[in-house]
């Protein structure tokens, strides 16, 4: 096994994927959920960003291309989703109960992805790929992507007792909070998807 590959797809994909700064943003959307369903959400958003970026990883580079998607173009979406989420975290909407999500939306878009399986996570593995030459370059890679997700789920997992420690006054202030780091997280992802426009463009 390439161990050099395995420690750096282990610190880029930690780096990007950044569990402990996941857990305030899980617990403004699962925060007034019960532990069980909380729990169910953290393992399916888990389960399925592996599922993406191990998919993305085999044949993203082909798919895109048959698309004619540019990788700023999936940035850019994913910014705007991301932006859409923040809003209804600042504006209160997410504590409506009319609007609330269902359990298994929310652990899909947008904690699974683009959260988790964000377009950094994507491209870092597809890149990873690519250098990839022996069955054991591939192995350092899925062991790596293995062991980020199975701290990502740690986090989340054991994030109920942040829940008790907070009550629902202080999850209150973390949702306000979440949502403006994530209103930055995708304004940052928009902004850096016009520079690549603007690079492929004016080169």
């Amino acid at each position: 096994m390439n161990a050099k590959l395995l420690g750096e797809t282990l610190v880029t994909l930690f780096v990007i994927m950044d569990p402990p700064g996941m857990v305030p943003i899980f617990l403004a959307l699962t925060g007034r959920l019960p532990a069980r369903e909380r729990t169910r959400a953290a393992w399916q958003a888990v389960a399925l960003a592996g599922g993406v970026i191990a998919f993305f990883g085999i044949a993203g580079h082909q798919i895109l291309t048959y698309l004619g998607i540019g990788l700023p173009a999936m940035q850019g979406a994913g910014g705007l989703l991301l932006l859409l989420v923040a809003l209804e975290l600042l504006t209160g909407k997410a504590d409506d109960p009319e609007s609330q999500q269902t359990t298994s939306n929310i652990a899909l878009v947008p904690l699974g992805t683009p959260l988790l399986a964000g377009p950094g996570a994507i491209v870092a593995t597809m890149l990873f790929v690519q250098r990839s030459r022996t069955p054991g370059d591939f192995a350092a890679i899925v062991l790596g992507l293995v062991v980020v997700l199975l701290l990502v789920w740690l986090a989340l997992r054991f994030s109920g007792l942040v829940v008790r420690l907070l009550r629902p006054s202080g999850i209150e202030v973390l949702t306000r909070i979440a949502g403006l780091l994530l209103a930055a997280i995708a304004v940052q992802l928009v902004a850096d998807a016009v520079a690549a426009f603007v690079r492929d463009y004016a080169g």
